[in-house]
Order: C-alpha cells, then sequence, then structure tokens
C-alpha cells in the first residue's frame, strides 16, 4: 500500500546557538553546520509528533538523507540564537519531505533548505513504506 500525505503539515520550532567552535575567522557560522542543525530540528520535530528516532531505530527503520538543499541570503553569527522552522512537507511512498527556514535573533531570513529521507529496513537495508503509527501521526498534524 502507497502512502501519500500532499498536504502542508504543521511547523516545528528548534532553537539552537551558533558556537564559537562553529565560526570562521570572520564569526560567521560555517555554512556545513547547517546541515546538523537541520538533523537537530528534525528529531525534535519528531519527538514533538511522540516518536524518537531511537524508537524507529528500535523497531527496524532507519532515515538516511538522500537529498539536501540550501539556499544562504546572510550569515548566522557567533553567539546568535537561530530559529529553525521545521514543516513536513510530504510524505509520499518511503521517502519523507522537509523544508526548514532559519531566522537569526532578530527575524531575519537566514536561509531556506529541503531534505528528503528515505524509510529503510534496517535489516533488509531496503526502502520501505514509513510505519502506520508515524504515518498517522504525520497526518494529525496536517494544515488543512
Amino acid at each position: 500500500m502507497s502512502h501519500f500525505c500532499p498536504m502542508v503539515l504543521k511547523t516545528f520550532v528548534t532553537k539552537v546557538r551558533v558556537r564559537y567552535a562553529e565560526t570562521d575567522r570572520m564569526g560567521y557560522c560555517y555554512y556545513g553546520n547547517f546541515a546538523a542543525y537541520f538533523e537537530v530540528a528534525r528529531v525534535e520535530a519528531l519527538r514533538e509528533l511522540g516518536v524518537t528516532y531511537k524508537q524507529l531505530e528500535d523497531d527496524g527503520v532507519i532515515l538516511p538523507v538522500l537529498d539536501y538543499q540550501i539556499r544562504y541570503f546572510k550569515p548566522a553569527l557567533y553567539d546568535e540564537e537561530l530559529r529553525i522552522e521545521t514543516i513536513f512537507e510530504k510524505v509520499e511512498g518511503a521517502r519523507v519531505h522537509f523544508s526548514y527556514i532559519t531566522y537569526n535573533d532578530r527575524n531575519e531570513e537566514l536561509n531556506k533548505a529541503t531534505t528528503t529521507l528515505v524509510f529503510v529496513d534496517a535489516a533488509t537495508m531496503r526502502p520501505m513504506n514509513p510505519p502506520a503509527y508515524l504515518f498517522d501521526l504525520i497526518k494529525g498534524v496536517a494544515n488543512t
């Protein structure tokens, strides 16, 4: 059975602070750190839904990243608190699509990004549909 959830879903908010070790000589957050920031945002969005990555992994499901795209508008600076807004854009088949917008503490938009992850059966390493309990939770936060 194929799962398809085409609607835009609830926005989840995660805050992270740019640490000194994450900056370059100019005090700018190194651009590569955003992949890790978005992982934190995804994990926390799932946790807010009531599911943890650990629970998924214990259930034999892993979620590797298939695609990651980002567009930068302004740099994040040392010690700024960033607000990352995460949206479950859609679940279709074995794929889940997320979008992100990052703001600084002055509410300036710093970047926009998307990721696509694939539900994979850890035993067979083959794509699979999301567990029914997770699909039902995602459907439950849809903005209709």
